[in-house]
């Protein structure tokens, strides 16, 4: 988890609009979250415990996970979604369940850069973020 700690800022995002429809994001919703340049913050406390805040001029949004054990998260679009936090050779994977459906982002780093994948049924959206200093 370590190459993840950090700050990090979305510098392109390439299908992100198409992912939220799938997902079920209403118009209003995706125009704000299309305009938005997050910066994800990784860290973790003394108990182990992670934390992923995203930090935007518009809305902040925070979990708080140990790996693999499923949690109750509240998204940045407010839907109420069981979720589990794994590394997978290498990647931090996070799966999203609510109401039948299910998405899956993965995170990698590669070459100094946050690479995100949004997956929701066939549609896949990639994300790039880059280290703040």
């Amino acid at each position: 988890m370590d190459r993840f700690m950090g700050t990090w800022k979305l510098t392109s995002s390439d299908n992100f609009d198409e992912y939220m429809k799938a997902v079920g994001i209403g118009f209003a919703s995706r125009q704000i979250a299309n305009m938005a340049k997050p910066s994800l913050l990784f860290s973790v406390d003394d108990q182990g415990v992670f934390s992923m805040k995203s930090m935007t001029t518009f809305k902040t949004v925070e979990i708080k996970f140990k790996l693999d054990e499923e949690f109750d998260e509240i998204t940045a679009d407010d839907r109420q979604a069981k979720t589990v936090m794994s590394l997978v050779d290498g990647k931090l994977v996070q799966t999203q369940s609510w109401e039948g459906k299910s998405t899956t982002l993965e995170r990698e780093v590669q070459d100094g850069k946050l690479m995100v994948k949004c997956v929701m049924d066939d549609v896949v959206s990639v994300r790039t973020y880059e280290r703040e200093e």
